[in-house]
């Protein structure tokens, strides 16, 4: 990934927590030059192993036969992004951009083959989201057989990371009053995402 040192994010902590944030992400692997992608919850382990990322897919999914031919793969955590209109700058002329903030996490998946630990992600991905309600669903409140035979129709894999880059684009670029002007823009508006991408600017430092 392209990132101007303006834009780096190292701190491995905070691109985890990102990483936990928006969990919904895209696998990506090219075995022999052809490029496919799979968009799927990921679930992030920190043990003494390091940083390992969980996940699953239909098993009708061919993809996951990408994994014994390819000696990496990627896996892209996309947060929320914003156009960024030159009128909110005082300095002039300038043209609009984007701003934005992605987390690249590299590695090579392995297929998980034991089904009580098959089972295990899938109870932790279960409580993972429903963690926030009042009255959780859990995994057990479903038949073990019923269980059983739908995991046979999915594919879980584990991910070590072996590279992780942060790039988080948010106006560092500009100075103080034109990133404020910008950062005011967005928190303004109708759309969510260009709000989010306004608490960031303000919780990142240029």
């Amino acid at each position: 990934m392209y990132v101007p040192d303006t834009f780096v994010v190292d701190d491995e902590a905070a691109l985890h927590d990102f990483m936990r944030h928006y969990g919904f992400a895209v696998l990506m692997t090219a075995p022999e030059g052809r490029a496919v992608a799979s968009h799927l919850p990921i679930l992030l382990d920190i043990g003494n192993a390091g940083a390992i990322l969980q996940g699953h897919m239909a098993r009708a999914n061919p993809q996951w036969h990408d994994f014994d031919r390819i000696d990496e793969a990627l896996m892209i955590f996309q947060g929320p992004h914003a156009y960024v209109s030159p009128s909110w700058y005082k300095t002039s002329p300038l043209v609009p951009t984007w701003n934005y903030a992605v987390v690249h996490a590299y590695g090579k998946p392995v297929v998980m083959e034991d089904p009580s630990a098959v089972r295990h992600h899938l109870a932790r991905q279960v409580e993972n989201q429903e963690a926030d309600r009042d009255e959780p669903w859990k995994l057990d409140d479903v038949p073990d057989d019923f269980i059983a035979n739908m995991q046979k129709g999915i594919v879980a894999f584990e991910m070590p990371i072996t590279r992780l880059e942060g790039k988080f684009k948010l106006s560092q670029n500009r100075n103080a009053v034109d990133r404020e002007g910008a950062c005011q823009g967005l928190s303004a508006s109708d759309d969510p995402d260009a709000r989010a991408v306004a608490a960031l600017m303000a919780a990142v430092k240029a």
